[in-house]
């Protein structure tokens, strides 16, 4: 495979998953009987441009599917931060009525909800039917396609350029980085930003996040790829903020390289120069990480084994890649983990892909009594306890799994 940036032979491996099926693939009771389709999760470095990426078994219209379930508006946490955000850019680049906001990958309008509720004219793109017809009943209005070159160029002459693009969590979910690119070029004003959030590709390593590696993320981000993809495409990073979000995260702030009036931020090159500082320019940073990954699963397993000898109920809470991720890696069924609980009612009902554990809403799994509940989106396990404090009734425990073993 060659790079999806540069074209550059790729030989050097970050991770090998084994093969397991895509991690929003949910099951109907019908589909228990059946086959699941099952792909290679395999990701790799790239030693010229270090963009870090899967390579291509499974094309984007298969994973962002009609019925795709992941609704943004479920966490309160991601609302709050969203939120945040809106007034922060309102007031950054003084936005008014006559200005024009464009959200890729808008989901459900968890995000655009409260540029409405300013009065502030935007619309989404969104590929996936289920989170548009979501974001629809709030009032929002979505372009239901994926974000690409020729959509921008449709987008510029339909309904004008804009004054912001925002991108949060998309851009490691696109197959064709220098189109996608090359439609933020093309959308924006002369004098127009984007924000680009992602999760950072330094923390994904040094905190042994492989469990955030899934098929629907294409490539694994830092800011010394990224500068050079937006430079050949007309555009540079002019400031860049480190976020808690997604277990550490980067919010950048892009404008043309020739008509972009904002002075370049000192922060670029402090966070540039981190990375190189921890060898993310050498191959030789990312050749442990198979190694913490196989420890990890073989924790997690031991855990799984010794709770059931003992006659521990274990569940989980949240039906998500992630979990997803590592329990197909480590081979984990519902002989061990009885259920996992999810608020998406879109999950509930349905079972796990790969390991097919049944998804249940919190009643359910409360009436179970777990003597320890797992928590799979650790981003966001604060909010996950205080939702399922009851458990402590019982003397329940919450566990949660990566970098340790770690019960709270």
């Amino acid at each position: 495979m060659k790079c999806r940036f540069c074209g550059k032979e790729l030989v050097n491996k970050l991770i090998d998953l084994g093969v397991s099926p895509p991690s929003n693939a949910y099951l109907d009771v019908s589909d228990l009987n059946g086959k699941e389709q099952e792909y290679p999760l395999k990701v790799m470095v790239c030693s010229s441009c270090w963009l870090v990426q899967t390579e291509d078994f499974l094309g984007a219209d298969k994973i962002f599917s009609k019925d795709y379930a992941y609704f943004s508006s479920y966490s309160s946490t991601w609302l709050d931060h969203s939120e945040a955000y809106v007034k922060m850019i309102i007031k950054r680049l003084l936005l008014n009525k006559k200005s024009n906001v464009v959200e890729i990958a808008a989901n459900d309008g968890y995000l655009l909800q409260y540029f409405k509720k300013e009065k502030i004219p935007c619309y989404g793109v969104e590929p996936t039917h289920s989170t548009a017809e979501s974001a629809r009943k709030k009032g929002i209005s979505i372009v239901e396609n994926f974000f690409s070159l020729e959509l921008a160029t449709d987008l510029s002459n339909s309904r004008n350029n804009a004054d912001l693009i925002i991108a949060n969590n998309v851009l490691a979910h696109v197959p064709d980085i220098n189109d996608f690119i090359s439609g933020f070029s093309k959308l924006l004003k002369p004098t127009g930003i984007a924000t680009f959030e992602f999760p950072h590709l330094l923390n994904l390593i040094n905190k042994k996040q492989f469990d955030t590696i899934y098929h629907e993320h294409y490539s694994y981000l830092s800011l010394i790829s990224l500068d050079v993809i937006f430079k050949s495409h007309g555009l540079v990073i002019f400031d860049v903020e480190e976020l808690s979000t997604h277990g550490g995260s980067l919010r950048t702030y892009v404008q043309k390289i020739d008509s972009g009036s904002h002075q370049v931020s000192k922060s670029v090159q402090r966070i540039i120069k981190k990375e190189r500082q921890s060898g993310m320019d050498k191959v030789s940073f990312y050749e442990n990480f198979q190694l913490e990954a196989e420890r990890i699963k073989q924790n997690f397993v031991d855990f799984l084994v010794k709770s059931k000898k003992e006659g521990f109920k274990v569940a989980a809470y949240g039906a998500a890649a992630k979990g997803n991720t590592i329990m197909n890696f480590s081979g984990v069924g519902n002989d061990l983990i009885h259920c996992i609980a999810d608020r998406n009612k879109a999950k509930q009902g349905k079972y796990m892909p790969g390991s097919r554990i049944p998804i249940v809403n919190e009643t359910e799994l409360l009436d179970y009594k777990p003597d320890y509940v797992i928590i799979f989106p650790w981003n966001i396990k604060n909010e996950i306890i205080a939702q399922l404090s009851c458990i402590r009734d019982w003397n329940g425990t919450f566990v949660t799994i990566q970098p340790e073993i770690d019960f709270q």
